[in-house]
């Protein structure tokens, strides 16, 4: 690891790159606006620009200090408080300015929406996500918020309480299987992480001896949340508004599902005898230095060590070494393309999971229970 650097405390300057998803939210009005070759513009700037800016600004290995007091990260946190009414102002707000007005074709208007939904996919699902993990009830609130508005709630209950705790094993719905096509890994996690999340809550109610039913399920909230939005989005533009906001909501979705298939595509943690794993470690996750895309998806590249430190901000959190943890080639951007088209995923990566094996596992001979999760559920 990157020995550790003490941060710019407090300052604007060292928070600002990540404010520069706030430039999203004008650019949506301006495509609303103009239609037609605007509508480009949203995939481009969240898939193309800061792909680009990768190239130009290059890698960042530079670790802050992880000791770095919270007060020290206010424009930080600020960030990710402000987006969650931004967010809902900008789909809201270009839901009403669609519906009346007449300048958008039908087909322009699903597309807009399906470039919302990119836009609260990268970054409002990646900001739930970093609020999620936090103490403080607003933040974790404000996550809530965000998902039920891409009618995603149980994505918190199956993440903190499944994916952390199984990932890289045959229980955990998300890690993606050697050889699995992000197209036969989309509809399986789509239904296996909706069915894993209540399991999870219906298991930690039975501790309490209290049914799932119970008032103190998350299911509810998340329920009452989504008919909300679902209710104001037909209050605002009737079934059309529906449609539209629902377009919005698949392709969050599915830009969310293509990040999941890349984070942990492959990696498994060894199975030690009898059900039991190794610990979580840097090695079960791949982990990107890229500096640009980091900056749109706040730090959620480093996610080698977000798994070691859930509850890490992500202004602190740390990258590694080729030898603690494998790397990506490029960006979340870039990547996520190209586990668009199969073929080309398989040979980029294929060759990089072999590399891991040998360099973290020479001891492993057959790794046909890991590719086809035929190991033993852990206990």
């Amino acid at each position: 690891m990157t020995p550790s650097a003490t941060p710019e405390t407090g300052p604007v300057p060292s928070a600002l790159p990540f404010w520069l998803s706030l430039g999203l939210i004008p650019l949506a009005v301006f495509v609303a606006t103009q239609g037609g070759w605007a509508l480009l513009l949203l995939p481009l700037t969240t898939w193309w620009l800061f792909s680009g800016l990768d190239y130009v600004v290059g890698l960042d290995k530079v670790n802050p200090d992880p000791a770095t007091p919270e007060r020290a990260l206010f424009w930080h946190r600020l960030i990710t408080l402000l987006w969650t009414p931004l967010q809902l102002v900008a789909i809201f707000g270009v839901l009403h300015y669609v519906v009346n007005t007449d300048h958008l074709t039908r087909g322009e208007a699903w597309a807009l929406f399906a470039g919302l939904g990119i836009l609260s996919g990268t970054i409002g699902i990646t900001y739930a996500h970093e609020l999620m993990h936090q103490k403080p009830k607003t933040e974790r609130w404000l996550a809530d918020i965000l998902l039920a508005s891409v009618f995603y709630s149980h994505f918190r209950s199956e993440h903190m309480l499944v994916h952390h705790r199984y990932v890289a094993t045959p229980r955990d719905p998300v890690t993606a299987r050697y050889g699995e096509s992000f197209y036969r890994f989309f509809p399986r996690v789509l239904y296996q992480c909706f069915v894993s999340a209540l399991g999870a809550e219906k298991a930690m109610l039975a501790r309490k001896e209290l049914p799932a039913t119970h008032l103190s399920n998350p299911f509810w909230r998340y329920l009452a949340l989504q008919l909300i939005f679902l209710g104001l989005a037909a209050f605002i533009g009737g079934l059309w508004g529906v449609v539209l906001f629902a377009t919005q909501a698949f392709w969050a979705i599915f830009q969310l599902e293509l990040v999941n298939y890349v984070e942990h595509y492959g990696l498994t943690r060894k199975h030690l005898g009898d059900g039991k794993y190794e610990h979580v470690k840097p090695r079960h996750s791949w982990n990107a230095s890229q500096r640009a895309s980091n900056w749109l998806l706040i730090n959620l590249q480093r996610h080698s060590d977000h798994h070691y430190k859930p509850d890490r901000r992500f202004p602190l959190l740390q990258t590694y070494a080729e030898d603690e943890a494998p790397q990506l080639p490029y960006g979340y951007p870039v990547m996520t393309m190209m586990a668009l088209v199969p073929p080309l995923w398989r040979k980029v990566m294929h060759p990089r999971i072999r590399d891991w094996r040998a360099a973290f596992y020479p001891e492993i001979r057959n790794w046909q229970p890991y590719k086809y999760t035929q190991n033993p559920m852990p206990r």
